[in-house]
C-alpha cells in the first residue's frame, strides 16, 4: 500500500492541507536553474511527490520564482518547469511542478510507485 509521509498532514488546524498528492521522504539528486540564470544549483530533495518537492537551502529562493528542475531518477533525467510556492528563510523552499518534458511525469510516477511498494 502506498503510504504518504505522516508529516504531510498539516499541524495547524485552521489551514487546510493544500497538497493534491502524497509526499514521500526521499533524497533525489536535483538540479535547479532559476529563470534568467545559467548557473545551476545541485542539491537533493528532502521530500518528493507527483506535484512537487522540497529542497533545503540556507538562502531560500523568492516566492513565485520560476525555474527548470532536473530530477535524476534511476540515472534518467526528468526535466520539469517549476515554481517556488513556499519559502522558509534559512531552511528551504517548496517547489511546485508545473510542466513535464517528454515522458517525465510517467517516469516520476513509476519511481514513486517503486519506492512505496
Amino acid at each position: 500500500m502506498n503510504l504518504p509521509d505522516p508529516r504531510s498532514s498539516n499541524s495547524n488546524p485552521t489551514e487546510p492541507d493544500r497538497r493534491q498528492h502524497p509526499r514521500y521522504t526521499v533524497q533525489v539528486q536535483i538540479e535547479i536553474r532559476q529563470e534568467g540564470s545559467d548557473v545551476p544549483m545541485r542539491l537533493e530533495t528532502t521530500d518528493l511527490s507527483r506535484g512537487g518537492c522540497y529542497i533545503q537551502l540556507i538562502s531560500a529562493l523568492p516566492l513565485g520564482a520560476r525555474m527548470q528542475v532536473t530530477l535524476w531518477l534511476g540515472g534518467y533525467p526528468v526535466v520539469i518547469q517549476g515554481r517556488v510556492v513556499t519559502r522558509h528563510p534559512q531552511f528551504g523552499n517548496g517547489i511546485m511542478f508545473l510542466e513535464f518534458e517528454g515522458e517525465g511525469d510517467q517516469l516520476l510516477n513509476r519511481y514513486l510507485e517503486a519506492i512505496t511498494t
